[in-house]
């Protein structure tokens, strides 16, 4: 064993702890800090890392790091070396079940917690899901197929017209039903493109991802994954959807339209929600439950559409107090297509603001309003401000969610820029990104300190 292995990722002052200690990294340790006793493994450390720490496993499963200058004295009682490849086996096959595709964009979609050695294996092949997630062989016959291998932040048109040209090609091939693991942070954006570039699918195609990796006891990854699976394979709405965490617990989740989806926090399970209406439905270990019936059914036919349209000088400006005329100049004299402003209230901008926009618009440049309170709907006819701003030729978006305007507004102008035209595309629905009214529960806050909220709480959310 070389000496890498041995203190892998350590350097510095830690590895010269490990050494001092007659440690390495897999030994099954006790460690007696001035912060406690602590029971675990010792991890590989990414290079990059301090060199004041070494981390440990604990045998809960979660892992902390420990100050070397805490650590009195440390007891190895075991050694657990690391293997980092799932050993795989052949994922069954069943004639009589479903057939689907997992395509995945980066990041780990599945991955397997090694106990023996507490290491933390990516998944991805049929038959290292199968290892990690034995279920998904009582749902469906599985195929995977990496598209890329990229951070969420990172995806883009080159992404999303290879993925919407991926799953025609999986459509026209008979499939049952599409999956695409995708990092949580842009998922709702890749959604609502998708929701344009793939039109009139006959099976469904659900967005899956994690919030927490799968080293952690709390990880939502299998059970989304069961789930997105089970959806795929099963359910009868034939739409582009992000399968996630319903509530905190492991009951159930539920299935997002694509356009009317938003992440809404950075680390909670349930981050996913619903705005300005109501999801589709649930999906459990037992059943689909609809929560409406406007959707597109399952078909058996192969019919789809595929338009990868897309222009990519389009921005998103999201006002704030004092916003400074440059800021849309700057997108002029860069020669952007379109922008889509995320304006106060009703759909408002300040003033100063005014004379910019007007010169956008003159120059050929679409300029359209959605509101950053998210729900609701652009209503710029009640102020002065706002009809000021229609004068001068913006365009109000109903209820677009502004994520949702901004990738209309990017695949609209792929098409043409013909300004009468675009407007035409933008405001004709296409996949529920405008909706006719919100629903009376289509906008819940369960807002802590209220009497009839928190006994709501205390009673259902336990």
């Amino acid at each position: 064993m070389t000496e890498e292995d041995i203190y892998k990722g350590y350097r510095g002052d830690a590895k010269k702890k490990l050494i001092d200690l007659n440690i390495k990294v897999w030994s099954d340790v006790i460690i007696k800090s001035t912060r406690g006793t602590f029971k675990g493994i010792i991890l590989p450390r990414a290079e990059t890392e301090d060199d004041k720490h070494i981390v440990l496993k604990l045998h809960n499963g979660y892992n902390i790091g420990i100050k070397i200058n805490s650590i009195m004295s440390v007891k190895e009682v075991g050694y657990r070396k690391g293997h980092y490849k799932i050993p795989e086996s052949e994922f069954p096959k069943d004639s009589n079940k479903p057939n689907v595709t997992l395509f995945g964009t980066g990041g780990t979609i599945a991955s397997r917690l090694d106990y023996r050695t507490g290491a933390v294996i990516p998944a991805f092949s049929p038959g290292e899901l199968y290892g990690a997630v034995p279920e998904l062989a009582d749902i469906c016959n599985l195929k995977t197929e990496k598209l890329y291998g990229i951070f969420s932040e990172n995806m883009g048109p080159k992404q999303y017209i290879t993925t919407a040209k991926a799953i025609g090609k999986e459509i026209e091939s008979g499939v049952d039903g599409i999956m695409i693991g995708h990092g949580t942070d842009t998922m709702h954006h890749t959604g609502a493109i998708l929701s344009f570039m793939v039109q009139k699918s006959p099976v469904p195609i659900v967005l899956v991802g994690s919030q927490r990796s799968s080293d952690r006891p709390s990880s939502d990854a299998a059970l989304n994954l069961i789930n997105a699976t089970r959806t795929a394979a099963y359910c009868d709405i034939a739409e582009v959807m992000v399968c996630m965490f319903g509530q905190t617990s492991d009951h159930y989740n539920l299935l997002h339209r694509g356009t009317r989806v938003r992440k809404m926090h950075s680390s909670y399970r349930s981050t996913f929600r619903t705005i300005g209406d109501i999801p589709l439905g649930m999906v459990t270990s037992k059943e689909f439950k609809y929560f409406r019936q406007d959707y597109n059914k399952r078909r058996k036919d192969r019919e789809v559409t595929i338009d990868t349209a897309f222009e990519e000088k389009v921005a998103i400006v999201y006002y704030y107090p004092n916003m400074m005329p440059d800021m849309i100049e700057s997108l002029i004299d860069h020669n952007y297509k379109g922008i889509v402003i995320a304006g106060t209230g009703l759909g408002h901008v300040n003033k100063p603001l005014y004379k910019p926009i007007k010169r956008a618009i003159d120059e050929g440049i679409a300029v359209y309003m959605t509101v950053q309170t998210l729900w609701g709907y652009v209503q710029m006819y009640v102020y002065d401000t706002g009809r000021d701003l229609l004068k001068i030729g913006v365009v109000p978006t109903e209820n677009m969610l502004p994520e949702v305007a901004y990738m209309k507004l990017s695949w609209a102008l792929g098409h043409t820029s013909n300004l009468e035209e675009v407007k035409k595309i933008m405001l004709t629905p296409i996949a529920g990104e405008i909706t006719e009214r919100e629903p009376h529960n289509g906008y819940i806050i369960l807002q802590g300190g209220i009497p009839e909220v928190d006994q709501f709480v205390s009673k259902h959310m336990r």
